[in-house]
């Protein structure tokens, strides 16, 4: 009896402890939840006033919108203005505008926490050093960005070095720059050493190349392979590689995929051309291909359904397709129109002749060596009075004489 009291008191004892043990454990836990609880809502808030400050820096000291500001902190956040102000103050004491610091914040809002004296400056000396002006440089590095963000050694500087031994001289690599600064910016061993080889091996003179490289670096930069079946489709056309249309011919071939130039050329053959017309066409003036459907149907509208000049007539001369409708070619042609009417110019006056001349040519030609005979010339010509209103005055003072 009393061996089974023990076992019994013995057992609650046990039990006890288990029960204090556990209550002892969760205590444990829950003050562990709570501490960990606390931590995070005061690392977040942390966070939170660290990205508040970030926001507010963006927004008061780099010109950014509130919207903008938010997404740009996103990718960073500081609580420290040292390193973002020193990195302002080195773009304002070089020139750059709080407009194009903005914008160059905007676009690499990790630029602000970069090393101005070794990551920066070396790279805006370089440009100086090459020639670039002051206002040039702010305006090429705050369009173009990533230039900033390229290795000086590594990428800068043999870009310019290898443009040097294309271009020749100096003066043609800084337009180069300032045409494309993402020239600067390509890895110029994979795609462009190879190109401008090819191209010396056909035989391309200098000043061809020199065009290519100058004019269209993109294009120049294009991947091998690709540039090379440019190349070899360009040749099959028959155009003559000494000449600087073969180099417009490429790059436009380049710029345009094969179902893309398919089309153009139906758009043409609905509008009269045959394909041996339209090869003749991109001969003369290439980047006729490149012209937006919209364009290429509203003149050929006009000149071919309305002035009723010949299809033909414009694979012959494709360059008017580039002249703007409302301010050259229409203005021209009213003046032409009454010419004619008067009998004052061919009937099969060549429309080649009046297009084509720059604006003093065609005012010299057309308009003050007739107006004595029709004083109304110039203010058809600037759109003040239409065709119709020429033809009431002439019969007005016909009537008048009588």
């Amino acid at each position: 009896m009393f061996a089974l009291l023990c076992s019994r008191q013995l057992l609650l004892l046990k039990s006890s402890r288990t029960q204090l043990g556990f209550f002892q454990q969760n205590a444990f836990f829950i003050l562990k939840s709570f501490t960990s609880i606390g931590l995070c809502q005061s690392s977040e808030k942390q966070q939170e006033e660290k990205h508040s400050f970030t926001v507010s820096y963006l927004i008061n000291s780099c010109g950014l919108s509130p919207k903008s500001a938010i997404l740009a902190s996103q990718s960073m956040n500081f609580e420290n203005p040292k390193r973002p102000d020193s990195v302002l103050n080195l773009l304002k004491e070089n020139g750059f505008t709080n407009t194009q610091i903005s914008k160059i914040v905007r676009v690499r809002p990790l630029f602000l926490l970069s090393d101005p004296e070794k990551t920066l400056l070396p790279k805006i000396e370089f440009f100086r050093s090459v020639g670039v002006s002051s206002s040039d440089l702010s305006e090429i590095l705050s369009s173009n960005p990533l230039l900033l963000a390229r290795s000086l050694q590594k990428q800068l500087i043999p870009s310019y070095d290898f443009l040097k031994t294309v271009l020749l001289v100096d003066e043609k690599v800084l337009a180069t720059l300032k045409r494309a600064p993402r020239s600067f910016l390509y890895n110029v061993t994979n795609n462009m050493t190879p190109n401008i080889a090819h191209l010396r091996q056909l035989g391309l003179p200098q000043s061809t190349i020199s065009f290519l490289v100058s004019n269209y670096p993109s294009e120049a930069f294009a991947k091998h392979t690709r540039f090379v079946e440019a190349v070899q489709q360009v040749m099959e056309m028959g155009f003559n590689p000494l000449k600087t249309v073969f180099v417009l011919a490429i790059q436009v071939l380049l710029k345009m995929s094969k179902p893309k130039l398919e089309s153009k050329l139906e758009l043409y053959k609905r509008w009269g051309w045959s394909e041996d017309m339209a090869l003749s066409a991109f001969k003369r003036h290439p980047n006729c291909m490149l012209l937006s459907d919209g364009k290429i149907t509203k003149a050929m509208d006009f000149l071919v359904n309305k002035m009723g000049w010949p299809s033909a007539n414009i694979a012959i001369n494709p360059v008017v397709l580039f002249f703007s409708l409302e301010k050259r070619i229409m203005p021209r042609f009213s003046v032409i129109q009454i010419l004619q009417a008067k009998g004052l110019v061919k009937n099969d006056l060549s429309s080649g002749s009046f297009i084509l001349p720059s604006e003093k040519c065609f005012v010299e030609k057309f308009l003050i060596k007739f107006q004595d005979d029709v004083p109304e010339l110039l203010n058809v010509y600037r759109g003040k009075m239409d065709l119709m209103e020429v033809g009431s005055q002439s019969e007005n003072a016909r009537g008048a004489k009588q």
